[in-house]
């Protein structure tokens, strides 16, 4: 028995947890099960029930829809919400704070209705409010807000209409808070509120000097595009003395950036953020509220690093850092702790949706076999096959520099006309064999030398994925995120492909060739051998934040279906409690002003003029136009 074959039979759901690393990323709901395949435990108690995701799967297809999915999880959206307060809570008792935490869900994360309305629920007992950044926004939340405990914070740009909505909100008993984000606002907000009679709450938002490491750095520093400076801060409270409303201003509000990987820099904000806060109370405002924005991470690669894909800290951490380093300074100052606020939208999203999606076919790497060469075969090209026949261990670094030299004067005497098709042929198919040699050998190196580190990729076989990467995952192509993406099923089978996913797209940017690792972002992805007549499902994992919408109609490749499931505590079955058919091509047609009903006119009278030119019979035009007003009804995705 060879090693492989020996090393297949030993391969383990233990082995495959360990390949793809999901017991680090998934936070405890996703796990393997003794199937082989991806179970999700939205409770994360031991022993409480899992769902096989490939159960979901079948029942999905049972009812009609086909993948791609999107699968909202309700139990771990409400299980997130849950874990955000239940941490707050013990982080205030641990420290003696006296006064409270409400959290808010900025909608611009995830604006789905569905979302925002089971946000509004399971939220409800916790006081969790909603942050809106535009006047749609406003609107929505307002209508949506169920718990006249919870807050309702107004950030972004506001015009007359937008405060006016604010104002109205407050006077119908909702904890409204208009921030004031640049100084125009300020007269705006007097003006509007005497005009209406009403008293408002006024948050003010401050632009920190402390920057935050990660993606989003820019949103913090004196440079952000967002919130006032010292100086203007200054003048936006005497404005408000001024105008009788200093007992108005109520809350303070930053934001340092999105995903913050770093602790450290978390508590440097809220540092400073608390002295500006106790700077506020000497000048006379009432405040009360202390808005800390977002930025608690989302650990997608499981490295629990200060890597922007991490975070280096626990939510235990990160409350107790902030419940006491404001307990710390304020206490000092002898001011009342205020309420403490976050706006953790992508940590209370990103692991509610999980896109399942089947692959229609790969483009494999084979070594090609090299045909017996001429006696007249250039010497370039003889020394590519002489290469090939003694790589070992010990050259394989002078034998990968010699192939690229030789492949690259080859292909300059093709272009040259010195050389014949054929034999270039030839000698290309040497190269890729000896790539393939030299990564066999790489393989058994304890140190990697730099120049082979793109070997993997090239070789990789691509995998034809049923999705648009720029309407479900728009951020791996926008912002080179990476999602935790594996197959959930065939676990107990050790992956012998390395591959890349391509989308269905006609764009070289439909791909996606970035991986979560434990150490570092990997290039290709572990992959099972595709079988004849049976399907091969894969999922990337938290991706509820941001990517349902920021995704676009690239290609016409419109929403997917989505499913929305709950899991029974007792029982352990799933219940679908929702199904959205994904657009049709006739909706994304629509929605970039054809008229499908136009359409359909125009291409029957072409039917027709065929019929006169007897190009098509009476009944083939029948045929014909069933299948054009059927394509206008069909998904916008692959359809078996």
């Amino acid at each position: 028995m060879n090693i492989r074959r020996e090393t297949l039979e030993r391969w383990s759901v233990r082995d495959s947890a360990d390949l793809y690393g999901i017991n680090n990323w998934g936070a405890g709901y996703f796990t393997l099960n003794n199937d082989g395949e991806v179970a999700v435990t939205p409770f994360r108690d031991p022993g409480s029930p899992s769902v096989s995701l490939m159960e979901i799967v079948k029942g999905v297809k049972e009812r009609g829809m086909d993948m791609p999915v999107l699968l909202r999880i309700g139990n771990i959206l409400d299980s997130q919400i849950r874990l955000l307060h239940k941490c707050f809570a013990k982080a205030i008792e641990q420290t003696g704070y006296k006064g409270c935490y409400k959290g808010v869900y900025p909608i611009k994360v995830n604006q789905q209705q569905q979302v925002v309305e089971e946000i509004t629920k399971f939220g409800y007992d916790h006081h969790h409010g909603l942050e809106a950044g535009s006047k749609p926004e406003l609107l929505a939340a307002i209508a949506s807000l169920r718990d006249p405990e919870s807050c309702l914070i107004c950030n972004g740009y506001k015009d007359d209409e937008f405060i006016d909505l604010a104002l109205y909100a407050t006077k119908i008993g909702i904890q409204c808070f208009l921030v004031v984000e640049m100084t125009s606002e300020v007269q705006a907000i007097i003006e509007r509120s005497r005009q209406l009679g009403i008293r408002p709450n006024i948050g003010l938002r401050m632009k920190l000097t402390t920057r935050a490491g990660g993606q989003w750095s820019e949103s913090g520093g004196d440079r952000s595009v967002f919130g006032l400076n010292t100086a203007e801060l200054i003048t936006a409270v005497d404005a408000f003395r001024d105008a009788g409303m200093l007992d108005c201003v109520k809350l303070l509000h930053y934001h340092i950036g999105s995903q913050i990987p770093n602790i450290r820099d978390i508590r440097n904000g809220i540092i400073e953020a608390s002295r500006i806060y106790c700077g506020l109370v000497e000048e006379g405002a009432t405040m009360g509220f202390l808005d800390l924005g977002g930025g608690l991470a989302v650990d997608y690669d499981g490295s629990h690093t200060n890597f922007n894909l991490s975070r280096n800290y626990s939510l235990d951490e990160y409350c107790v850092d902030v419940v006491e380093t404001v307990s710390e300074i304020l206490t000092a100052k002898k001011i009342d702790h205020p309420t403490i606020i976050t706006e953790s939208g992508r940590a209370t999203v990103a692991y509610y949706s999980v896109l399942l999606f089947n692959i229609l076919d790969a483009t494999k790497f084979e070594s090609a076999k090299i045909p017996p060469l001429k006696e007249d075969a250039n010497e370039h090209t003889k020394d590519l096959v002489a290469i090939l026949n003694h790589i070992s261990p010990k050259n394989i670094q002078e034998c990968f520099h010699d192939a690229i030299y030789y492949r690259d004067e080859i292909r300059i005497l093709f272009k040259n006309g010195r050389i014949s098709f054929r034999e270039r042929a030839t000698a290309e198919s040497a190269f890729w064999n000896i790539m393939a040699a030299v990564q066999r050998e790489v393989k058994k190196l304890k140190y990697v030398p730099d120049e082979f580190e793109g070997l993997d990729a090239s070789l990789a076989d691509i995998y034809y994925a049923n999705i648009s990467v720029f309407q479900s995952l728009p951020d791996t192509w926008a912002i080179d995120q990476v999602f935790p993406i594996m197959p959930i099923h065939r676990l107990k089978e050790m992956p012998s492909r390395q591959g890349i996913l391509s989308d269905i797209t006609c764009d070289c940017d439909g791909k996606i060739d970035k991986f979560v690792d434990l150490h570092d972002e990997r290039h290709t992805l572990p992959l099972h051998e595709l079988k004849e007549d049976e399907e091969y499902y894969l999922a990337a994992f938290l991706v509820g934040a941001y990517q349902e919408t920021l995704g676009d109609l690239h290609n016409l490749l419109g929403d997917t279906n989505v499913v929305s499931v709950n899991i029974s505590r007792e029982s352990g079955q799933f219940e679908i409690v929702k199904e959205i058919e994904g657009d049709s091509v006739s909706d994304v047609l629509s929605y970039v002003e054809y008229d499908p009903k136009s359409l359909i006119s125009n291409f029957r009278d072409k039917a027709e003029k065929a019929i006169r030119e007897h190009r098509i019979t009476p009944a083939e035009r029948r045929t014909i136009m069933a299948a054009y007003e059927d394509g206008l009804r069909g998904y916008t995705y692959f359809e078996r």
